[in-house]
């Protein structure tokens, strides 16, 4: 089987990948599991270690292909709040829960919970559910982008 053993970022690629995968956010942190692009190609990911895959990243084959990595649209809650510091308070208690978070200028993004989004209504913030793709900070143990 063709087997993916390198990620590159997206950024770092040159050219275009002529085929593609679509991945949900949980779906883009693997180390080793069977993938099936657009084009039908069948391909075993086999990394040395779990890498949190990102939307534009590249897949290089072992036959020289290349598959370009698609973040897919998810269900998200888009969290704002009244000033910096209420946001900054609604980030600490979603954080305090080790929930992924996307940062965004003005509002933070988290895959829809309801049980969360009642809890940011109650600290004041409002949401907005929409669908979107989701791209959560690495973090700060070795779970950021990164890809050796």
């Amino acid at each position: 089987m063709i087997r993916a053993l390198r990620v590159v970022a997206g950024a770092d690629y040159a050219g275009s990948p002529p085929d593609y995968i679509v991945l949900d956010f949980n779906g883009r942190h693997r180390r080793r599991v069977r993938m099936t692009s657009a084009s039908g190609k069948q391909f075993l990911l086999d990394l040395q270690e779990a890498v949190a895959l990102a939307d534009n990243d590249v897949l290089e084959l072992d036959d020289g292909s290349a598959v370009e990595v698609r973040a897919k649209t998810e269900r998200v809650a888009e969290i704002r709040a009244n000033s910096p510091a209420h946001l900054t308070r609604v980030a600490w208690h979603l954080g305090n829960r080790h929930l992924p978070v996307q940062i965004l200028d003005d509002r933070l993004r988290i895959l829809y919970d309801h049980v969360i989004v009642a809890m940011a209504e109650g600290l004041g913030a409002s949401i907005e559910v929409t669908d979107a793709p989701f791209q959560a900070e690495g973090g700060a143990y070795g779970h950021a982008h990164e890809h050796g």
